[in-house]
């Protein structure tokens, strides 16, 4: 009788605390929507950035067209003479998904814009990344550490620089697939379901869909999975986990016409071949240990680590063979500057001209994750103990995003999720502990209340061990089925739990600490929470919020607001001929091809080195050899950004040395010391002649002295070197 009420109990209790777990997720989701709508509330809703804009035009065109006319459309407005096919060249993830909402939401009759479900496409899927970063951490170590996880990812100020509404980029649905993936990976690995790992690949697709970041998966799972193979933890769950991820998952990106055959051919993806290989030889050693006597095993797996070192040695000679050919062995550029953080300044300025390919500051990382870096190590301890395959997962993760992160700022993206994750699991193993002192010291309560605590953390922890022995002594019954073995196991498990009966008083008193001191730790957590949560708000509503296409400043006299590059866009949208040709640095390709409608010479692919460093040298060049340049690719506008009367510092003339080492690494007689002196950057006086008497000089600093009759560029802080002059080849 009593044994029922207690199971009804139980249930009631764990009834209850799946109901409130629904509605906790329920919450996140609607907070992390909601943080990242205040660029909308305070400006509206209006595309930001620039890459997103060329996604804004593809969807429309998406929509418009179909998508048999999207895999197939050459796009002439862009690239000017040379153009560019947008089927083969996009991650289509971002643009089908968001034109699949907007299709859905039009057959339920809700007519909303294309442009409105591009705004709120990455908010949406901020709040289904953080339930998926519930359902990683919850196979990891629980529902609490979930909960916690994911309400610490719906706030984290790295991810929402990258998903507030308005930001249509890769990222606004890729950090979903990351998480996703990486949780039905985990999911496999613990139940050993094939259903989950066919799922895994389809999730892996998705990602191969939406971002070029696919290659940190298909290169942090083979990692985990030879760190089990070398630890001793191979199970058949590893091998379910991860041969149909590499099959099927291959198969499938080699679908998305911008991956093709580099999925099989470039070296991104030869480390998982490889550790296939192993794979199948460590499965090949487990099963002929389970049929063949232990004399007879030796020679076999002799003969079997052989063989599979032979196929080893020629599938690595093969790959050599292909790569070979190849001046970086078939790695991407943006690859060997992520492996060696010099590569891009060396030999590729136009990857490292990119603001967000540059390492980050230390302040960075606590404007970007805040408290989180100060949780991260406990999270990490935390996984020790015990150390299961997931948590392994989870600390190789760690480890190799803050790596990833510390040489590239875009990618403090791909660490946000791992240490939401391991704050979460640090919070929650904190908690549990300081709550579970408290209620053992409560008054009236204490006694009863330590027994119970007492019995069940000794519980708890044979359990964790025999988590671990079970899955191995599962592995090995099924590949040895010898009675000996079974007899050997048996003792084992006796062994163990009487160690973690005589382990049970010592962990009595560790796990319960002085109350006033967890009731001080709690309070202390809960004022960390608060300051992360002030942090993530002020960073949600001042410091990503503002779109870079609408500008703002405070002076004395209240908030302006300058609206010059939609202005600019109008203007040429209004008063010049459908077919003329504009020309500008590539950073406004797209908004120009977007707002305007007008043929760009370049944009912000950045494909074609030579097509860029033509642009950069006539920026470079004096007016008239600029003016002959521009001739030749039909040219009759050149957009230029100048932001020395208002303030902005992000113009033209900040970016002008990038204009002139990248036309110098294509074209010789640029050359970027011509343009210092003394090795500074100057526009003063001071400046040398060729600075003076270049094109991208004479454009921004026309008629500049007007604007205060002294020439002071705000921007730069100083007087201007050159100051009246006239433009003989070009008009404003």
């Amino acid at each position: 009788m009593a044994a029922s009420e207690g199971a009804t109990e139980s249930n009631l209790r764990h009834a209850f605390g799946n109901v409130l777990s629904f509605f906790i997720l329920l919450l996140i989701g609607v907070l992390a929507f909601s943080i990242r709508l205040f660029s909308v509330i305070k400006y509206e809703s209006v595309i930001h950035e620039f890459d997103p804009y060329f996604n804004y035009r593809v969807t429309q065109f998406l929509t418009k067209n179909g998508i048999y006319d999207f895999w197939n459309w050459f796009d002439d407005r862009t690239w000017y003479p040379l153009g560019r096919v947008i089927g083969g060249t996009v991650y289509p993830g971002l643009t089908l998904t968001a034109g699949t909402l907007w299709w859905i939401l039009n057959s339920l009759n809700i007519p909303l814009s294309v442009e409105t479900v591009c705004v709120f496409t990455a908010p949406t899927f901020s709040a289904i990344a953080a339930w998926a970063t519930y359902l990683l951490t919850k196979e990891v170590k629980g529902t609490g550490a979930g909960l916690t996880a994911a309400a610490l990812l719906a706030m984290v100020p790295s991810y929402i620089s990258r998903s507030v509404a308005g930001s249509y980029d890769n990222e606004a649905v890729a950090i979903f697939a990351l998480i996703f993936t990486f949780y039905l990976y985990i999911k496999t690995l613990n139940t050993g379901s094939l259903l989950y790992a066919t799922l895994n690949a389809i999730a892996y697709f998705y990602m191969v869909c939406s971002w070029g970041g696919y290659t940190f998966i298909i290169n942090l799972i083979p990692m985990h999975v030879l760190l089990c193979i070398v630890t001793g933890r191979y199970s058949s769950r590893l091998y379910i986990a991860y041969a149909p991820l590499v099959v099927l998952g291959t198969l499938l990106a080699s679908l998305v016409p911008v991956v093709g055959f580099n999925a099989v051919m470039t070296s991104e993806h030869f480390a998982s071949f490889l550790v296939f290989i192993v794979i199948h030889v460590v499965a090949l050693a487990y099963y002929i240990k389970g049929i063949l006597s232990p004399k007879m095993f030796k020679v076999a797996v002799t003969l079997v680590l052989a063989v599979g070192l032979v196929v080893c040695s020629a599938v690595i000679a093969v790959l050599i063979a292909m790569v070979a050919s190849s001046p970086t062995k078939g790695w991407s550029g943006r690859s060997l500057s992520l492996l060696d953080p010099t590569y891009a300044s060396k030999y590729i300025p136009i990857i490292a001209s990119v603001s967000e390919h540059q390492p980050p500051t230390w302040p960075s990382y606590f404007m970007d994750i805040n408290v989180l870096a100060f949780l991260v190590p406990a999270g990490i301890i935390a996984c020790f103990l015990p150390l299961s395959d997931a948590s392994s997962f989870m600390v190789l993760y760690i480890v190799t995003s803050v790596y990833f992160s510390g040489v590239m700022v875009r990618l403090m993206l791909v660490l946000a999720p791992a240490a939401c994750i391991m704050s979460g699991i640090a919070l929650s193993e904190a908690f549990d502990v300081f709550t579970r002192s408290i209620k053992c010291q409560l008054p009236g309560v204490s006694q009863n209340s330590q027994i119970d605590v007492g019995d069940s953390t000794s519980g708890s922890v044979v359990t964790q061990d025999e988590v671990v022995k079970t899955d191995k002594t599962e592995d090995s019954l099924k590949e040895r089925p010898s009675k000996k073995n079974k007899k050997k196991e048996r003792e084992r498990e006796r062994e163990n739990v009487e160690k973690a009966s005589i382990k049970t008083p010592i962990q009595k008193r560790l796990l319960v600490l002085p109350l006033e001191s967890s009731v001080i730790a709690l309070l202390l957590l809960v004022l960390l929470g608060a300051f992360y949560v002030v942090h993530c708000v002020w960073a949600a509503a001042e410091a990503y919020s503002a779109p870079s296409i609408v500008l703002t400043s405070r002076s004395h006299d209240g908030l302006h607001v300058f609206d010059d590059f939609r202005e600019a866009y109008a203007w040429l949208s209004h008063n010049t001929e459908v077919d003329d040709k504009v020309a500008s640095w590539w950073d406004y390709g797209y908004q120009t091809t977007a707002m305007a409608n007008r043929t760009v010479i370049v944009d912000n692919n950045t494909w074609n080195n030579t097509h860029i460093a033509t642009v950069g040298t006539a920026m470079s060049s004096p007016e008239k050899a600029a003016w002959e340049i521009f001739q030749s690719l039909d040219v009759k506008y050149v957009l230029v950004v100048f932001g020395g009367v208002v303030g902005y510092p992000s113009d033209d003339i900040n970016k002008f040395l990038w204009m002139v080492r990248i036309g110098g690494g294509v074209f010789p007689h640029i050359k970027e010391p011509d343009y210092l002196r003394d090795g500074q950057y100057r526009i003063d006086s001071q400046a040398t002649p060729t600075m003076l008497n270049c094109l991208m000089y004479k454009l921004s600093y026309y008629r500049f002295v007007e604007t205060d009759g002294k020439g002071f560029d705000r921007v730069r802080g100083t007087e201007i070197g050159k100051k009246h002059f006239k433009l003989t080849h070009f008009e404003e």
